[in-house]
């Protein structure tokens, strides 16, 4: 038998500790007191300058802004991280999707504890545009996500390029600096002008984005050489998505925000498990790279062709075993289980014991749906990198 790493049964054990001490303390109230009245006296403070901001109103730049929150929307990553690992670029997918989950995990946990409000409208104008937008304008304002996720991932990617294309020449340098300086600053005076943020949010936002980056650039190289040679990486992922569930704090009114964050958690665990397993099959760092004579434009189109129906069918096909499996397996174990939206007939479980809620963390019930969402996501990341290739592989794309 393998012998468990002590820094992974510090890592759960702390996380579990949290979970445990912001139950039957209540952490997070105590948190949102604090902060919550200083952020939203900001955000009403900061009207004056987003009506200011809109004066320049013109339907080019709706458009404009619109169109670039959709380049750092949830939808966007989903559809471009499996395309970067079937070019061959399989080390900067994983770096970014486990970049992005938790940049969504930081990002969101933080909007749900300090609960605080996006800009009123009215005064304030909020263009959404698109179905995501009106889902974001649901969820609470400090921080920006989009601002905090821009500085993360341009900055990942920049770097990233750096220091794997060297020696680049210091013009081009220069020039990629300044790329990516002005995408977030548009990004930051867009989430602005759209209504969707006040100054306090995209401040907020770009400064936890710098915090999160550091972080990520020390353990980076220590997070992809335990998933691609650790021990128990898949038991230990596991074990680390299921107590972030429950770790995430509980906002003051219900947002979308936790959802976003079990389906990146889910992909996670599906992109580390099937990585973890195929590695020396599909994801090396000798696979051919896309423009390469041995993986040609019309190859890749060929696997974009093939890939993207499978894991969509994958998608479908995890949802419904998961909801067919998952309430069997809650009833099984007595586990009191409800559903908001995916099982209607569902009717919600009596309560437990105290014994038994203090094992579930201090729920009365358990809600069938984020399980489900859970295990949808994370059939889908297992596809992108297993499944998907040896389709690949057996088609000879």
């Amino acid at each position: 038998m393998e012998t468990i790493p002590l820094w992974q049964i510090v890592s759960l054990a702390s996380i579990l500790s949290w979970i445990l001490l912001s139950c039957f303390m209540k952490l997070t109230q105590k948190i949102r007191f604090l902060l919550q009245p200083l952020i939203t006296r900001s955000v009403i403070e900061g009207t004056p300058f987003i009506l200011k901001v809109q004066g320049f109103q013109h339907g080019a730049l709706d458009g404009f802004f619109s169109a670039m929150s959709t380049v750092v929307s949830v939808p966007f990553y989903t559809a471009f991280l499996p395309l970067l690992f079937w070019s061959g670029h399989s080390k900067l997918a994983r770096q970014m999707t486990l970049l992005m989950a938790f940049c969504d995990y930081m990002g969101n946990s933080v909007k749900d504890m300090v609960s605080a409000p996006r800009p009123s409208s009215p005064p304030v104008r909020r263009i959404t545009a698109t179905k995501d937008e009106e889902e974001n304008a649901h969820e609470y304002g400090f921080p920006s996500s989009h601002s905090l996720n821009t500085v993360c991932l341009s900055g990942y990617l920049l770097l990233y390029l750096l220091a794997y294309n060297s020696p680049i020449d210091n013009v081009v340098q220069l020039a990629g600096i300044v790329t990516v300086f002005l995408f977030v600053g548009l990004i930051g005076f867009g989430r602005i002008y759209l209504g969707m943020h006040s100054l306090v949010d995209v401040f907020g936002g770009l400064v936890m984005g710098l915090l999160v980056l550091s972080f990520w650039l020390l353990v980076h190289d220590y997070i992809d050489n335990f998933i691609v040679s650790g021990q128990n990486v898949t038991s230990f992922w596991a074990a680390l998505s299921f107590l972030l569930l429950f770790a995430y704090p509980k906002p003051q009114l219900p947002t979308p925000s936790f959802d976003y964050h079990t389906a990146f958690n889910g992909v996670a665990l599906g992109i580390v498990t099937g990585v973890q397993q195929t590695y020396y099959q599909f994801h090396h760092e000798n696979v051919p790279k896309v423009l390469n004579p041995d993986l040609t434009l019309l190859h890749f189109v060929g696997r974009m062709a093939v890939g993207i129906p499978s894991i969509l069918i994958v998608k479908f096909c995890s949802k419904a075993l998961a909801k067919r499996i998952l309430p069997v397996v809650c009833n099984t174990l007595g586990i009191p289980i409800r559903s908001t939206s995916y099982i209607l007939a569902l009717k919600e479980s009596k309560q437990m014991g105290s014994f038994q809620r203090m094992l579930l963390f201090c729920q009365e019930s358990y809600d069938v749906d984020t399980g489900i969402r859970f295990l949808q996501y994370t059939g889908l990341g297992w596809s992108v990198v297993d499944l998907v290739p040896s389709l690949f592989s057996h088609l000879s794309l």
